[in-house]
């Protein structure tokens, strides 16, 4: 048996955590302030402690509130995260993790409600354990190979695509700055507009984003320009510690035809490598146009579960029937455009299908 101890963020030893070879740049303190600022959270970091008190690995969330119902999420639909969940030693097992932080939440945190996505969690763990959840599917391109083979390997139209970008003299170049986020979203709506839709991820929320991570250095800006040096396309890109993420993409659609898109990916698939990231997240989703793109660049294709459990069975039929009818209903109105699905698209690996985000 397993059993949580909290800690305080002040108090964590956060170098030493984030050197943790499972760790993921949505578990570091930056993230969490993020999270923190833009979901009015309480951070939740936790050691895992086995029976003789000993330290086996470490849990990262947050506690919000939604309609009177105290929540741990890790992370919970709607805040543009990718997993977060464990960080385990060597032989420590994410059954008994998982078991843990449902005891704990249920019980001294005093929530209603957890949700969980853990880049371990195998569908076998949550099914031992009879757990309500969702299945995700994530794109995950190796990069391992050499870059020459991992250009050999993508699809042939995604590298005429890339060569088309270049032939009509597109060009790609790191950004820095929370300004950036004033030219990320005008591309964003643009991308929407197409679909009479409009984004839930508002520039603030970028901009939020920009000042935790930059300081970092786990945060890469992509900016598309066309030949005459107009700005026409943008990727926002995470990493740390071998594995990267596709956050975000926008461009304007008078210029999707250079491609700007697929030379964008590509120089990320080649800045990542180059640093010793050995995967990049694409996300997932089940939009047919997002899934289409991504398979472009040939991924690995895996299936996480995402645990939704609650502990009363009243909370867990309200959260059900309030995803069916987020569903079912026609998208809401705003100045004239229909609301876009919750899932906010501009995130590949946080939200653009990577799962529903309902509720």
């Amino acid at each position: 048996m397993l059993t949580l101890r909290r800690l305080s963020p002040d108090d964590c030893d956060w170098r030493a955590m984030d050197a943790l070879p499972d760790r993921v740049v949505y578990q570091t303190r930056e993230w969490l302030s993020f999270l923190a600022a833009t979901q009015r959270g309480e951070p939740f970091v936790a050691e895992l402690l086995d029976e003789r008190r000993r330290r086996v690995g470490y849990f990262t969330g947050l506690i919000i509130s939604k309609y009177g119902v105290r929540i741990l999420g890790s992370p919970f639909p709607g805040w543009s995260s990718g997993p977060m969940g464990f960080n385990l030693h060597p032989g420590a097992n994410r059954h008994s993790a998982l078991r843990a932080v449902l005891a704990h939440a249920f019980g001294p945190l005093r929530c209603l409600h957890v949700e969980l996505l853990d880049r371990g969690l195998e569908l076998q763990d949550v099914a031992q354990l009879g757990l309500r959840h969702d299945t995700m599917r994530t794109y995950a391109v190796d990069l391992r190979p050499d870059e020459d083979e991992i250009y050999a390997s993508v699809t042939s139209p995604c590298r005429r695509a890339i060569k088309k970008s270049r032939r009509f003299g597109v060009t790609v170049e790191e950004a820095h700055g929370e300004d950036f986020a004033d030219e990320f979203h005008p591309q964003l709506v643009d991308v929407f507009a197409k679909q009479s839709l409009t984004p839930r991820l508002d520039a603030d929320r970028v901009r939020v984003m920009i000042r935790e991570l930059e300081p970092t250095g786990r945060l890469l800006l992509l900016r598309a320009r066309s030949a005459e040096g107009e700005g026409i396309a943008t990727g926002i890109f995470l990493g740390m510690n071998g594995v990267a993420y596709a956050w975000g993409a926008a461009s304007l659609r008078a210029h999707q035809a250079v491609r700007p898109n697929e030379a964008i990916t590509w120089h990320a698939i080649r800045h990542w490598k180059a640093r010793g990231a050995q995967v990049l997240d694409l996300g997932g989703g089940t939009e047919e146009g997002f899934t289409q793109y991504k398979r472009k660049f040939r991924p690995d294709e895996h299936v996480m579960p995402h645990v939704r459990e609650s502990r009363f069975a009243a909370i867990a039929a309200a959260r059900s029937a309030a995803e069916l009818l987020a569903r079912r209903q026609p998208p809401r109105l705003a100045l004239g455009r229909r609301t876009a699905p919750s899932s906010d698209a501009a995130a590949p690996s946080a939200a653009q299908g990577s799962w529903r985000a309902s509720g």
